[in-house]
């Protein structure tokens, strides 16, 4: 009876060795001690690293921010090296993409020079740089995953056109943009999008509570979906029915062109506003603004004494914009991202991962401005505030 026994469990126990050495021989990360919540930095394998791509609609100042919060994360979470970035402040994405491809010294990640991409705000590059990516993705399966930069990125990818893991990051709304399905559901298992639904809710009521305006102004793109998405038009109409307000757009011609063609099309709108209104919201367009061309977009506005409010940050107010969100909120942003790539690269799937997002309602505020068109703050709002320009 002993020998039987001892022959019905042969194949059980070479079963379950086959198994163990399978276990032992899988990289990093596959063993019990890591799954797919895992943030633990691991290699693709023996002497292998996880290749990263990027695409972006074009040069923009917050995707330089986020792609730089972003690295920062991963730093914290060790699957970069630590290193000083002060000196890459000013530096445009392909700047720092080349930097990180060359420098980082990773051995989990490797950004591919290469595998950098951009339409340069051009409509007549999209379609052949989309193309090129994707062919890429399917036909040399050298990349691992994709990091899609802003609204015509995510856009541009998430589709069953290929099945490479894609994070999007610094979408305006990127449900209503149609890249994702809901807050809940990407719609598309190698899709993942950062979202958080209330963000410019939240703003335009802070900004509301502390002006009391009557009539916002607004420019956009055209009277356009994408337009409209990237300036959240739908959010901004649906508070201004409920607090009261009326919106005084103007539309204004900014993709397809030269960014000097752009500026000069905001320049416009804000002349053409600046005695109408006596609030202005201050929105992403896909292009028209930047870090160089903002205190001089900003002037009709000051001018007129018109308090302005901008949906992106500490960098706008640095330069003479009233209000907006302290800078701090790229900090919890990139660590979001950083968490979320670090678990793709350990197997979970991004549809299964949170998409949800809330970032910190923190204010950052230009006092300069501030006196420049005779707006007193409330002490309790300066006192508040985490980001103070005083010039």
């Amino acid at each position: 009876m002993r020998n039987k026994t001892s022959k019905k469990n042969t194949p059980l126990i070479a079963t379950v060795l086959i198994v163990i050495v399978f276990l032992h021989l899988l990289p990093n990360g596959f063993a019990s001690d890591q799954g797919s919540d895992s943030i633990a930095p691991r290699p693709k394998g023996p002497n292998q690293k996880w290749r990263i791509a990027y695409l972006e609609g074009g040069s923009f100042f917050e995707f330089q921010l986020t792609l730089k919060a972003v690295v920062r994360g991963l730093m914290e979470l060790g699957w970069l090296p630590k290193s000083e970035l002060s000196n890459l402040q000013n530096t445009e994405t392909v700047d720092l993409w080349s930097w990180l491809a060359r420098s980082t010294g990773s051995p989990f990640i490797e950004f591919v020079e290469d595998a950098y991409y951009t339409a340069e705000w051009d409509e007549k590059k999209q379609a052949a740089v989309k193309t090129s990516l994707i062919e890429r993705l399917n036909k040399k399966k050298d990349i691992d995953l994709v990091i899609a930069m802003g609204t015509w990125a995510g856009y541009a990818l998430a589709n069953h056109d290929h099945s490479v893991p894609t994070l999007v990051f610094a979408s305006t709304d990127p449900i209503g943009a149609g890249i994702i399905k809901s807050v809940e559901d990407s719609g598309y298992d190698h899709i993942h999008a950062r979202v958080d639904p209330e963000r410019y809710d939240r703003q335009i009521r802070i900004f509301h509570d502390l002006i009391k305006f009557k009539k916002l102004g607004i420019v956009y793109d055209y009277d356009t979906v994408e337009g409209r998405s990237y300036a959240a038009v739908d959010t901004v109409e649906r508070l201004g029915r409920e607090l009261g307000f009326e919106i005084i757009s103007c539309h204004a011609a900014l993709t397809n062109v030269s960014l000097k063609e752009a500026e000069k099309e905001v320049f416009k709108c804000h002349e053409k506003l600046s005695p109408l209104v006596d609030a202005f919201y201050i929105t992403e367009q896909g292009g028209g603004i930047t870090k160089e061309n903002l205190p001089h977009l900003l002037a009709p506005l000051i001018e007129h004494h018109i308090p302005t409010f901008s949906q992106f940050g500490s960098e706008h107010v640095k330069r003479g914009v009233l209000l907006s969100v302290s800078q701090a909120e790229f900090k919890y942003i990139g660590k979001f991202h950083a968490d979320t790539i670090a678990k793709v690269l350990n197997g979970a799937k991004p549809r299964d991962l949170d998409q949800l997002f809330e970032e910190p309602s923190k204010i950052a505020i230009n006092l300069e401005t501030a006196r420049l068109i005779g707006w007193n703050p409330p002490v309790d709002v300066v006192s508040a505030a985490d980001d103070i320009y005083p010039h």
